[in-house]
C-alpha cells in the first residue's frame, strides 16, 4: 500500500470513498464496545475468585496473635506489610497498607500536603503563593486530575523512550514552587515503557529547590508482565536514600489488577520517617483499613514468587488482546504511514500517536460508530495535547472477539480522520 502522504489527490479521494464505505458498514452494526479504561476482564476476575474462600473459620482470621476482625494495626497487618515489602524489594517498616485503591492514598498525601504540609515542609502548601506539579505526559489522567483539584499548576514534561525528559526535570526543580512530580516508572501509563537505569538514578538524585519536593512513584504495574519473564526493578527508596533524598519518594502499588479491581489491597512505601508521620495523620480519620481483606490476600497470594505465578495466568488472558491490537495497527495503520506506537511487554495500555490534528476526530468517529475510547488528549495535563495526536488504547476488558471489532472501527476511523486532514489541510 502507498503511504497516504505519497498519494496524489485523486488517489486520496478514491481511498476516502473506500474507507467511508467501510466506516458506514461499521456504524450499521450498532456496536457498543468499550476500550476507555484499564479494567480487568471477567476471565481475570474469575481466575482469582477462589480467594473468597481462604478464610472460613474464626481461627483463620488471626495473623499471629492479632485478630484481623478487630480494631488496631493502622499501618497494616505484619504479614501484609511483609508481603508488600517482598513485592517492592524494600523493608516491612517502609510499608503502610491501605484499602482497595492506591489512588485514594495518593490523593490523601496531596490533601495533607496542602492542609498540613509534608515532613520537610516549611508550611502547608495552601499557604504557598503557588504550587506546581511536574506531569510527564502522556501520563495517567487521574494523577493530573488530583493536581487540578487542589489548584496546582500542572507543568508538562515530555516523555521519552527512557522516561521523562530528565534535562527538563532537573531544570524545573530549581524552582522552589515546584513541589511534586507524578511518574509510573514501569510499563508507564499509557506508553508502556520501563524507565532506564540512568533515568531512575537521576530521579533519585534530584536536587530540588523546594525542601519538601516529593515524587509520587506509582508502581502500579510492577509485576504485570504479559509477554516474557518478570523484569526486576530497582528499589527507589534505597536509591534515593543513598543519593541524599531519603524522604522524597512515595511509592504506591496495589492488587487491583492481581485480584479484584474493586476489592483489592494497596500500599504506600516510603521512608520510616514518612511512614511514622503519615500514620499519625491518617490516625485522625481511621482506626485501620480492612484487615480481614489484607489477611485474605496474604493467605491467597502468599509471597512474590507465588504472585508471579498468578500473574502468568493473567498473562494468558492479556497477551492475546495486546497481540490483537498490534495486528490491526501493523496491518492497517503502518502501511498508511499515519500512526506510531510502542508495543509493550506489560501493563495495561497502548499509546497510539496519530497524524497531528487527527486524534480528536478519530475519537469522535469511533464514538459515533459505537466504540468508546479514553477522551483524546486526556493523557496530558489539563487534557491539553497541542499536537492533537494521542489516543490511549485499553484492550483488557473486551473479549478478543469484541476487541477485533473495536480495532476494526478504530483503524478505519483513524484512516478516515487522516484522509480528511490531507484532503482539507
Amino acid at each position: 500500500m502507498t503511504p497516504y502522504s505519497c498519494m496524489s489527490k485523486e488517489e486520496l479521494e478514491n481511498e476516502y470513498a473506500k474507507v467511508m464505505a467501510q466506516y458506514k458498514h461499521c456504524k450499521d452494526q450498532k456496536l457498543n464496545l468499550n476500550m476507555a479504561r484499564g479494567k480487568p476482564a471477567k476471565a481475570q476476575l474469575d481466575l482469582v475468585s477462589d480467594m473468597l474462600t481462604v478464610l472460613q473459620t474464626p481461627e483463620d482470621c488471626f495473623d499471629g496473635n492479632i485478630d484481623a476482625r478487630n480494631y488496631g494495626e493502622l499501618a497494616g497487618l505484619p504479614s501484609a506489610r511483609a508481603y508488600w515489602a517482598d513485592i517492592l524489594d524494600c523493608k516491612p517498616e517502609n510499608i503502610f497498607v491501605g484499602g482497595a485503591a492506591s489512588l485514594n492514598m495518593m490523593a490523601d498525601i496531596v490533601s495533607r500536603a496542602f492542609t498540613h504540609g509534608l515532613l520537610n515542609s516549611p508550611r502547608p502548601w495552601c499557604r504557598e503563593e503557588k504550587v506546581k506539579f511536574l506531569c510527564p505526559a502522556p501520563g495517567y489522567d487521574r494523577h493530573f486530575q488530583i493536581g487540578s483539584f487542589y489548584g496546582a499548576e500542572l507543568i508538562y514534561v515530555p516523555m521519552t523512550p527512557t522516561g521523562p525528559d530528565m534535562d527538563m526535570v532537573e531544570e524545573l526543580v530549581k524552582d522552589p514552587q515546584v513541589k511534586m512530580m507524578w511518574v509510573v516508572p514501569k510499563y508507564s501509563n499509557p506508553d508502556g515503557i520501563i524507565f532506564s537505569d540512568e533515568t531512575i538514578q537521576r530521579l533519585a538524585s534530584l536536587k530540588a529547590a523546594a525542601p519538601d519536593f516529593a515524587v509520587i512513584w506509582d508502581n502500579a504495574y510492577c509485576i504485570h508482565e504479559f509477554e516474557g519473564d518478570y523484569v526486576p526493578f530497582p528499589d527507589i527508596l534505597s536509591l534515593s536514600e543513598k543519593a541524599g533524598n531519603p524522604n522524597m519518594f512515595f511509592e504506591f502499588a496495589s492488587t487491583s489488577k492481581i485480584t479484584f479491581a474493586g476489592g483489592g489491597v494497596s500500599c504506600m512505601a516510603a521512608s520510616v520517617e514518612n511512614i511514622h508521620y503519615f500514620t499519625g495523620i491518617f490516625g485522625v480519620q481511621m482506626i485501620s483499613y480492612d484487615k480481614v481483606n489484607q489477611l485474605r490476600h496474604v493467605r491467597y497470594l502468599k509471597d512474590k514468587a507465588h504472585t508471579l505465578e498468578i500473574m502468568k495466568r493473567h498473562a494468558t488472558v492479556m497477551a492475546p488482546k495486546f497481540r490483537c491490537v498490534s495486528k490491526w495497527l501493523n496491518q492497517k495503520i503502518k502501511p498508511a504511514g499515519i500512526g506510531e506506537w510502542v508495543e509493550p511487554k506489560g501493563g495495561y495500555f497502548v499509546s497510539l500517536y496519530t497524524m497531528p490534528g487527527t486524534a480528536k476526530r478519530t475519537w469522535q468517529l469511533c464514538k459515533e460508530a459505537g466504540v468508546t475510547l479514553t477522551t483524546a488528549g486526556a493523557a496530558y495535563p489539563n487534557s491539553n495535547n497541542p499536537k492533537d495526536n494521542h489516543l490511549r488504547i485499553a484492550p483488557s476488558l473486551p473479549p478478543v472477539e469484541e476487541l477485533e471489532k473495536a480495532m476494526e472501527v478504530l483503524t478505519i476511523s483513524l484512516k478516515l480522520a487522516a484522509l480528511e486532514k490531507l484532503l482539507n489541510p
